[in-house]
């Protein structure tokens, strides 16, 4: 099992649709400041679950969505979605590859899915739930191929 992608749209300072890929083995991600590095471990985070806007370093819920800058307008909502390489079959599910997608609009409405599904934040955990990956654990466990 390893983080095969991160699809980001509306995060923070990710307003178009991004995509990262990530092989097996080491991935480092270099910028100048402020270029959205710390963003993208907060997406994973908040994938998986984080409920601490403090955490995401955040004042407020909507503080992940693009607000916006003087020459593009602000988006209504933020989506973050991790792809993980199931082949091995650690996560208890019958798919090789595994897709977990958190969604939030600006009027406060908002929504996980499993593999493009409706689920509840507990099906999320409960995916994870013996595997060593979790909000507070993201990195240790997807840095190498297990």
């Amino acid at each position: 099992m390893y983080l095969k992608k991160l699809e980001l749209h509306g995060f923070k300072s990710f307003a178009d649709k991004t995509t990262l890929e990530f092989m097996p083995g080491i991935t480092t991600v270099i910028g100048p400041n402020g270029s959205g590095k710390s963003n993208i471990s907060d997406s994973i985070r908040w994938v998986l679950g984080e409920q601490s806007i403090k955490s995401l370093r955040g004042a407020k819920s909507e503080d992940v969505i693009f607000a916006g800058t003087q020459n593009r307008k602000s988006l209504g909502f933020a989506e973050a979605s991790i792809v993980i390489d199931n082949t091995d079959g650690k996560l208890p599910i019958e798919y090789s590859e595994v897709t977990v997608t958190r969604r939030l609009y600006r009027n406060g409405e908002s929504g996980y899915f499993i593999n493009k599904t409706a689920c509840r934040l507990k099906d999320i955990l409960e995916l994870f739930m013996d595997t060593g990956i979790g909000k507070d654990r993201i990195f240790n466990n997807w840095t190498r191929k297990n």
